[in-house]
């Protein structure tokens, strides 16, 4: 991207993709869209972003108001939760569109007013950066073990200032290994470790930080859910955000293991509600 006026605020690409996705607020769109219109590449290179918005919009909006298959119905005991219907339908998306997704790499010179701008980009890489820094350490790489499972819920529930109880997802092959407390952007996060038999790591990192977006229901309604795929580096992170929570799973994993790990720890902490 070519420089920008010494007295403008950097545009990165999470700026651009943010602004597809309408996240940037009224003054930070005005100055984006300002920039652009003196650089043609960058402005046709955001057209097709909405483009390839709106072809998969028209492909998988439809699966919004799809039943779900017999055989999932089948495997759910009693009617068929709300969540687990707009689940389907949101890991769909996530990963169909998970070939135009944008890498984190490179985000990192974004500043602390444009993290809060777009919210659930600033929370992801620091997810990611987080999972690299820990997930190699052999002896420190949780602060309170799964043995301690009862202490450590109360010390990041205390610190959090909300109920901070891991998921288990034994049923999916990844074992517990324990959690830490981290710096966030504008406070503390929780991190949960998790190996699978092989000792290979998977990360869970709860934010909570996250501001409801520009034209939330004014009602207080619940938001639909929105499932995004990035990575940075070698660690591929599935994220979503339920504000003011913003949630993150990181690993080496493929992106469909990802999507098959969230969809439970999804399912896990909108039952426990």
């Amino acid at each position: 991207m070519n420089p920008n006026p010494p007295d403008q605020t950097p545009v990165t690409e999470a700026d651009l993709h943010a602004l597809v996705d309408g996240q940037l607020t009224a003054e930070r769109r005005i100055e984006v869209e300002h920039l652009l219109a003196s650089r043609p590449d960058e402005s046709a290179r955001v057209d097709s972003y909405r483009m390839h918005k709106h072809e998969l919009r028209v492909l998988f909006d439809p699966v919004l108001d799809e039943p779900l298959p017999a055989r999932l119905r089948a495997a759910v005991r009693g009617p068929t939760p709300w969540y687990l219907q707009r689940l389907a339908a949101g890991l769909a998306i996530a990963l169909a569109s998970g070939a135009a997704g944008w890498a984190l790499h490179g985000a990192a010179s974004t500043s602390t007013q444009s993290a809060q701008r777009a919210p659930d980009t600033g929370f992801a890489q620091r997810a990611a950066v987080a999972h690299a820094v820990y997930s190699p350490e052999v002896r420190r790489a949780v602060e309170v073990s799964a043995e301690q499972e009862d202490q450590l819920v109360t010390w990041l529930s205390k610190r959090m200032g909300a109920p901070m109880k891991p998921p288990h997802l034994q049923a999916l092959g990844y074992t517990l290994e324990g959690g830490r407390l981290l710096p966030g952007g504008r406070g503390p996060v929780a991190q949960f470790m998790y190996h699978d038999a092989a000792g290979v790591r998977l990360t869970l990192y709860v934010s909570r930080e996250i501001p409801a977006a520009d034209g939330a229901d004014q009602g207080g309604n619940r938001q639909e859910t929105a499932f995004r795929f990035a990575r940075e580096g070698k660690v591929n992170v599935f994220y979503w955000v339920d504000a003011p929570f913003g949630y993150a799973i990181s690993a080496g994993a493929d992106q469909a293991e990802l999507a098959r790990v969230s969809g439970e720890v999804y399912r896990q902490l909108t039952a426990a509600r």
